[in-house]
């Protein structure tokens, strides 16, 4: 008996285990605390609104615009803005993260005509503000490097009518050059501070790693494909995060230059309206949403990259 017990007990555990990773995470008193004063503060604002500059909420009316649309087939103005800022977020990370990547190895690289360039752009990057950067690529570069890369016929010229998947990924065709320089804004920008995070995580490699890693007879790229970068990149996580989520709130810089993410269409659904405080509550609604739904991704993979390293 006593050995029947125990075994269902350890089979039991693993169950218990599985079932409470899927838990969400218990609040503790401070959590209860901060969360108390962001609803004072919040409750605050609206009294003070009200009171003291006699400002009128119209939330039915707020809703109302959200939800609605110019034509029966189209979704709503507003969410179209919020599916431009996700899509330019997300391949803005893709490519942030893949440009990033090449240029950090770059960065590290013996070869000086690899390695001052490379340099150069970071440093560069990281000592300009971004909004200038958006300026000067959007107006000198991006007008220019269409011609360049043969994207006319595609970009400019093309008559053809998308299809599901084509809408899916990258929206209207009309909007498709619009996307493209909001993906390279946000991307260049993003890669200069993401190389140097990469440098940094492959820096802190011990010495005796790179040493293993060649004893194996590894080549070069297998010994960094399946040695050096895994450790690196499970050290960098919580820096990555930090920087992915900062491209979904510098999308919003974009709207300057009429790309229309959320912080464009917000802006247009505002003035147009005169819901300034409801219209701009529900786009900095989203942004939260979306930051912090990347937040606590990006925190599973940190936990799950921390159990990888202790095996």
């Amino acid at each position: 008996m006593s050995s029947c017990s125990t075994t269902k007990e350890a089979t039991s555990q693993p169950n218990k285990r599985s079932a409470a990773s899927f838990t969400l995470p218990q609040l503790k008193l401070l959590d209860y605390i901060l969360l108390l004063v962001v609803g004072c503060f919040l409750g605050w604002l609206y009294y003070r609104s009200s009171i003291g500059i006699h400002y009128h909420w119209q939330w039915q009316k707020a809703f109302d615009l959200v939800f609605s649309s110019s034509q029966s087939n189209e979704i709503p103005y507003f969410f179209q803005g919020v599916f431009s800022t996700i899509r330019i977020s997300l391949w803005g990370m893709l490519f942030a993260a893949i440009f990033g990547l090449l240029l950090a190895l770059a960065r590290r690289s013996s070869l000086l005509f690899l390695r001052l360039p490379a340099n150069a752009y970071i440093q560069l990057v990281r000592n300009i503000p971004p909004l200038v950067f958006v300026f000067i690529f959007y107006f000198f570069i991006s007008s220019q490097l269409v011609p360049l890369l043969g994207l006319n016929d595609l970009f400019r010229f093309y008559n053809g009518q998308e299809n599901a998947f084509q809408s899916f990924l990258f929206g209207s065709s009309q909007l498709w050059e619009n996307l493209f320089s909001g993906i390279l804004c946000v991307g260049l920008i993003a890669a200069a501070y993401i190389a140097e995070v990469i440098r940094a995580g492959l820096d802190s490699i011990d010495n005796g790693q790179w040493e293993a890693a060649d004893s194996l007879g590894l080549s070069k790229f297998d010994r960094f494909r399946f040695v050096i970068f895994p450790q690196a990149i499970a050290g960098i996580v919580p820096a990555l995060a930090g920087q992915f989520i900062s491209i979904v709130k510098d999308s919003s810089i974009i709207s300057l230059i009429s790309i229309q993410e959320i912080t464009f269409v917000g802006s247009e659904m505002a003035n147009s309206s005169g819901l300034i405080f409801e219209i701009w509550l529900l786009v900095g609604a989203v942004y939260l949403v979306l930051c912090l739904s990347l937040s606590l991704l990006f925190s599973k993979l940190e936990k799950h990259s921390l159990r990888h390293l202790q095996r």
